[in-house]
């Protein structure tokens, strides 16, 4: 069974998506939430 993961963009995201990769959490999917300012914006991808 796999889970649903809502994550803060910036740097806490970032940290968030590299701990959830490491330990192998069995995501489905994976949403970031971003302010306005950061629309169109890139953030590392991770693969989990």
């Amino acid at each position: 069974m796999g889970y649903k993961v809502a994550i803060a963009t910036g740097n806490a995201g970032a940290e968030m998506l590299d701990i959830l990769a490491k330990r192998g959490f069995p995501a489905d999917e994976v949403v970031a939430l971003a302010p306005r300012r950061s629309q169109g914006k890139e953030i590392p991808s991770v693969v989990i």
